[in-house]
């Protein structure tokens, strides 16, 4: 059967662009700096009061600085990144404290501990450390609470698991004047840091003791973060505020997470008091915007650019509102312009695509890009490109919540931007196959110089076997990658033909593959034949 089709913006399954109008190509792992506040010394405008902010639904601009100049270079981005460090410590979590003026420890096979001393106090703390099969040094994985990604998976893939006790730094269950664990011990029961940023702070600490340890058991180069729910809320902050760690990996992170503030109230999600009262996981002067989330001057999609242009994996889950997936898609969408900005769209994965609806549960969805993550950014031996996989039961759209658009930053010339986030328009319905027979829809994202296109195989009133979609696409387009599918070009058609696991469709089911491309998408024709 032969469709044509429109192209819309309504995004299922796409591979992570790269800088717009650049070729759709795997690059290597960015390297982490190697400091964790690469900005520290940058000249940071003074930042604005609370009672002068003004009233904006949409989310902030992550490429406009303070003085109201958009960045136009790469090289700027270090300093804008260090004033949403500083507003977001300011207005969300608190500030994190640089390194103390003492820290030592231990790594071995099996732990790691942490001795801290400032202004005249001190503190320590541990961590069970489990290494994986071969020859180190390896590189590691902190776990929140042993309680974030499969850990059987990150061994397997050859990195060593490191089990960190969030509770050990910063304690739930306390009233904000009278906080406890090892961050509060240094810096003040009634310290105005949320324990999001106190559990961070631990993180870089294990960190300095790994680098300080010479390489031995662990690497001090390749540290990645992981965490599910409150501890996938301390994972996410965790590495967006040390450059040094790599591969964050935050899973269903849920309100003071991922999910962008501004959308929480709108989606049913966990209410923003709510969660600022369940523990104090926010910094104190939070409690001003739970009720206002629109007067914040930063939100979380700029809180995933600071992880940029490092490895950054969120893991959601589409099937419980509370979570505000829908809020987290739009924060991973918002993020990813930063990243493509940055010649590193590949970087990014947002993964909400999976079937099991219980929280936190195993999925094997997440296993093979866990492990592609761990090879391209920890290990450094893979090249595997990120994929933004959501599930339509909870997809944010990024045209309703930008006014921006992202610029194309090159050496210190002016700025060239892309095409703003466009309408969804939905395709005219098909005809429904014959019996025997099969069709294909597609739903299309484009951008200046490239596209992904999410196809769907519909099988009609009998079951199929295999099926085959046939494209011609328009002049100067061309196929780059695929996934689901496997591809043959002839001249200027590309056929995709279906894989060991999705050929047997039952009458009127379907299943989905998808590809990438450069060039314009024009008006592409599909031929779905049924085996």
């Amino acid at each position: 059967m032969t469709v044509r089709f429109r192209f819309r913006t309504a995004i299922v399954v796409l591979t992570a662009a790269l800088t717009a109008g650049a070729a759709m190509t795997a690059i290597p792992a960015f390297a982490a700096p190697g400091v964790e506040d690469e900005g520290a010394a940058c000249a940071v405008p003074a930042l604005p009061d609370s009672g002068s902010l003004p009233t904006d639904a949409r989310l902030p601009d992550p490429f406009r600085k303070l003085d109201g100049t958009r960045i136009t270079t790469r090289a700027e981005w270090t300093c804008r990144r260090e004033e949403i460090k500083r507003l977001s410590e300011k207005f969300v979590y608190g500030e994190k404290p640089a390194k103390p003026q003492s820290v030592t420890g231990t790594v071995s096979s099996s732990s790691i501990t942490v001795n801290v001393a400032a202004q005249g106090r001190s503190a320590s703390f541990s961590a069970k450390v489990e290494l994986p099969s071969g020859t180190g040094p390896f590189p590691a994985v902190v776990v929140f609470g042993g309680f974030g990604a499969d850990t059987a998976a990150i061994k397997a893939a050859g990195a060593a698991v490191i089990s960190y006790d969030p509770y050990a730094v910063g304690k739930e269950g306390t009233p904000r004047t009278s906080k406890q664990g090892a961050f509060y011990s240094l810096y003040g029961s009634s310290s105005p840091t949320g324990l999001l940023m106190a559990w961070a702070w631990g993180v870089s600490r294990i960190i300095d003791v790994i680098e300080q340890a010479g390489g031995s058991v662990l690497r001090g180069d390749a540290t990645g973060v992981t965490g599910c729910s409150r501890f996938g809320k301390g994972a996410f902050v965790a590495g967006a505020f040390d450059q040094r760690v790599a591969l964050t990996m935050p899973i269903e992170s849920g309100s003071a997470g991922v999910p962008i503030f501004r959308g929480i109230p709108g989606e049913g999600a966990q209410s923003l008091s709510s969660a600022y009262g369940e523990q104090p996981w926010l910094g104190d002067a939070f409690g001003s915007f739970t009720g206002s989330p629109t007067r914040l001057p930063v939100d979380t999609h700029e809180i995933v650019a600071m992880v940029a242009p490092r490895g950054l994996f969120i893991m959601d889950n589409p099937h419980i509102a509370n979570l505000g997936p829908r809020s987290a898609s739009v924060a991973a969408l918002a993020g990813a312009e930063v990243y493509r900005a940055l010649g590193a769209g590949d970087a990014i994965s947002y993964w909400s695509d999976v079937s099991d609806g219980t929280h936190c549960a195993g999925r094997a969805e997440w296993r093979t890009p866990l492990q592609q993550n761990i090879r391209r950014h920890l290990l450094r031996t893979g090249n595997d490109p990120g994929a933004i996989r959501i599930s339509s039961r909870a997809q944010g759209r990024l045209a309703d919540w930008v006014s921006w658009q992202t610029p194309v930053l090159g050496g210190g010339t002016s700025p060239t931007p892309t095409d703003p986030p466009t309408t969804p328009t939905t395709p005219p319905p098909s005809t429904p196959p014959p019996t025997g027979a099969c069709s294909a829809s597609a739903s299309v994202n484009a951008w200046t110089g490239g596209f992904v296109a999410t196809i769907r195989v519909t099988a009609g009133a009998a079951p199929v076997d295999g099926w085959a979609v046939d494209l011609t696409l328009p002049p100067g387009a061309a196929v780059t990658s695929s996934w689901n599918t496997t591809r043959t070009t002839t001249g200027g058609t590309v056929r995709f033909t279906n894989v060991a696991y999705n050929g047997g469709l039952p009458a009127g089911g379907s299943t989905e593959f998808g590809f990438q491309a450069t060039g314009s998408p024009g008006t592409p024709i599909l031929t779905c034949t049924a085996s």
